[in-house]
């Protein structure tokens, strides 16, 4: 799977818990103050990330004694809770310093390390099928305005990684979706196959992407500044385009743990140098008359360890674009973004997602799922807190179309 398309189209107009205790909060940097996206909340196996704002909220069948709180570069803080001291946390985080002596310095070849890390895939990473439970969301923006939001609680039911992706499959559990009204939005965008990014997406098990020996010899490799994740120090590995395909290929970034050997963490950011590859990769068609033209496809894949298992615990890819109309002076840019987070995972009794009830990578969400409007649609459910930019545009398309 090399490409992850979007599609262009006229737009005319695990178990639920019941929610017993909730843990909320804001996290942010202890030194600037600055509040700290994408960091992971959990409680087990029970997880959330926090939105662009820094906030979370943690959804749980029991009040917990404590949560662990982590994000790279930062050291791990494990909160303790008091009974009705749960909500409104100010979390602070440190970050890490790496001294030197903490550093074993690398001179062996860095491709080499990738490929024992490849090697030990099947003892990181499970050897039985496991059903994930994740929230999933897609947006859409023209320039700075929101123009399209859809989200989802999904089912992803993953075999063992020393199996491809093949049948892997994702069903929708519940989901909603919110457009614009405005004549002069009705240019929109499809991420065809969103829900199931994070399936084409988890590098480790889907070697067809990039880790296979193939695609391995197209790129240079280099020692990255080592960071920490968990507490753990993670070596870095550099992957750079080398030789030219007839596809575009990637500026690479690899986490690998220091002692397990495992990856942790994966950023990917598609090579632009050739315009007409990158556009191939990423569109699939467009309105007649509309050009399109490629900035960026970026995607970041971060895996957590727990119970003695590696596991996706969370993906992010964002499409930017711009789109320009003949007889037009200046063209229009665009931003689509999904963003998953698995919510718990589940490794006794799973029975794989029917076929029939799976969400196909030729789908669209958009398609597949209903307008809500209701304010309580979560409820138990965890989930991806909207950042304040993201709830004012939710409420203003809420708004907008109750009005029509």
């Amino acid at each position: 799977m090399k490409r992850l398309a979007l599609i262009f189209m006229l737009l005319v107009p695990m178990v639920m818990l019941a929610q017993q205790a909730t843990v909320g909060g804001i996290v942010i940097d202890e030194k600037t103050g600055r509040p700290l996206p994408q960091v992971s909340v959990s409680v087990g196996r029970i997880s959330v990330v926090t939105n662009e704002d820094g906030a979370f909220l943690l959804k749980l069948g029991q009040a917990p004694k404590n949560i662990v709180v982590s994000h790279l570069g930062y050291k791990t803080k494990h909160v303790s809770l008091h009974a009705g001291d749960t909500e409104n946390l100010k979390i602070r985080l440190q970050p890490t310093v790496i001294q030197l002596r903490e550093v074993v310095i690398r001179t062996g070849n860095p491709r080499e390390m990738v490929e024992t890390a490849i090697r030990k895939i099947p003892d990181n990473y499970s050897r039985q099928p496991e059903l994930l439970k994740a929230f999933y969301r897609e947006t859409a923006m023209k320039r700075k305005h929101f123009i399209y939001v859809a989200e989802g609680v999904e089912d992803m039911y993953k075999t063992s990684y020393t199996r491809g992706i093949g049948r892997d499959r994702v069903a929708i559990v519940k989901g909603r979706r919110l457009l614009s009204q405005k004549q002069g939005d009705t240019l929109g965008l499809k991420v065809m196959g969103g829900p199931v990014l994070p399936v084409q997406l988890d590098v480790v098990k889907n070697n067809e992407l990039l880790l296979n020996q193939e695609d391995m010899d197209a790129y240079s490799y280099s020692w990255g500044a080592p960071e920490y994740i968990n507490d753990r120090l993670q070596m870095v590995v550099l992957m750079e385009p080398l030789i030219s395909k007839d596809y575009a290929l990637y500026h690479g970034k690899l986490y690998i743990d220091n002692e397990r050997l495992a990856f942790t963490r994966i950023e990917l950011s598609l090579d632009m140098t050739d315009k007409d590859k990158a556009t191939r990769t990423m569109l699939v068609r467009k309105p007649l008359g509309v050009r399109f033209k490629p900035r960026e496809l970026s995607c970041v894949v971060d895996y957590r360890y727990n119970d003695g298992i590696t596991r996706i615990s969370y993906l992010r890819n964002t499409f930017k674009f711009n789109c320009d109309w003949k007889k037009r002076l200046f063209s229009t840019s665009f931003t689509a973004t999904c963003e998953m987070a698995v919510t718990d995972s589940q490794s006794e009794g799973v029975q794989p997602i029917v076929s029939r009830n799976s969400f196909d990578s030729r789908d669209s969400y958009y398609d597949k799922v209903e307008y809500f409007m209701d304010p309580e649609y979560w409820e138990h459910y965890n989930i991806i807190e909207p950042s304040e930019s993201l709830d004012k545009a939710i409420r203003k398309l809420v708004s907008t179309y109750q009005r029509n």
